[in-house]
Order: C-alpha cells, then sequence, then structure tokens
C-alpha cells in the first residue's frame, strides 16, 4: 500500500476516533505532498515521499525551538504531538553507531583529509544512509568530528 493510500485511510479512522490533532497532522502531510505532486508534474517516488515527509518533521522541530524561546510551551507541545504522528511514517532512524560507521566508511571512501573534504563526505554519508531517516545536523557534527 503507498503512502498516500495509507494516509487515506489513516485520516478516516482519526475522523471517526474524533482526534483532532492526529487529522490536523495528516490532512497537512496529504496536503503536502499533493503540492510537491503538482511541482513535479508527475506521481512521487517513495523517496520523493520520504524527502516531503522529513521536511515537515524538521520544520516542526525548528517551530518547537521558537516557540520554546518565546514561551509558548502549549504550542511547542502541539508540534511534538504532531512530530510523533508524522514519525510513524517514516522508516526507523540511524543510530548513532550506524552514522559514526557511515561517516568514517565515507572518508575512507573519498579520501578526505580535512574541513574542505567535508561536503563530499556528507554526500556519501547520506547516501550510505538511505533508506533510514538521518538528522542532517547529527551527521554534519560527526563529520566535523572526525575530519577535525
Amino acid at each position: 500500500m503507498s503512502l498516500e493510500q495509507t494516509l487515506g485511510a489513516d485520516i478516516v479512522t482519526a475522523m471517526k476516533a474524533k482526534d483532532a490533532t492526529k487529522l490536523t497532522a495528516l490532512r497537512m502531510l496529504k496536503s503536502a505532498l499533493m503540492n510537491k505532486n503538482i511541482e513535479k508534474g508527475r506521481a512521487l517516488d517513495s523517496a520523493e515521499e520520504l524527502q516531503v515527509l522529513s521536511m515537515l518533521v524538521k520544520q516542526r522541530r525548528d517551530s518547537i525551538d521558537q516557540f520554546t524561546k518565546g514561551g509558548r510551551t502549549d504550542l511547542a507541545e502541539k508540534e511534538q504531538a504532531e512530530i510523533v504522528i508524522l514519525n510513524a511514517y517514516l522508516p526507523a532512524s540511524a543510530t548513532d553507531d550506524e552514522v559514526a560507521a557511515a561517516v568514517t566508511a565515507a572518508i575512507t571512501e573519498t579520501g578526505a583529509s580535512g574541513p574542505k573534504d567535508m561536503g563530499k563526505v556528507m554526500k556519501a554519508v547520506m547516501a550510505g544512509l538511505a533508506g533510514k531517516t538521518v538528522d542532517g545536523k547529527k551527521v554534519s557534527e560527526a563529520v566535523k568530528a572526525k575530519l577535525g
């Protein structure tokens, strides 16, 4: 079953359960996927769907930071609840050990010797961790630490 079909069924379930938070998050996801479909002019493949989903989760995390700084914990909690709902549709996250191993492998593979090679290493690491949910900020920090 595709993500859109799953999403449609989950929206109906959330409507029947009168779960407003889940319904809002799922409708937002469906809307973002439809907008991306229109932008591309074709149906999205699964990698593109996951990219849209990851982008929405990242936006929620940024919003949480801003709301927390502004003293709006009620809105931050709402965003956190949406992240939990959206994470259910993402593949398993890469562990810290997997990220470290991918960084080491990428440095060896690219022959990187210093901070100037960070772009090549990041590209290789992200390719090596394809199919898993990865926080780019975490990967960037790991690469910086290894390259010195």
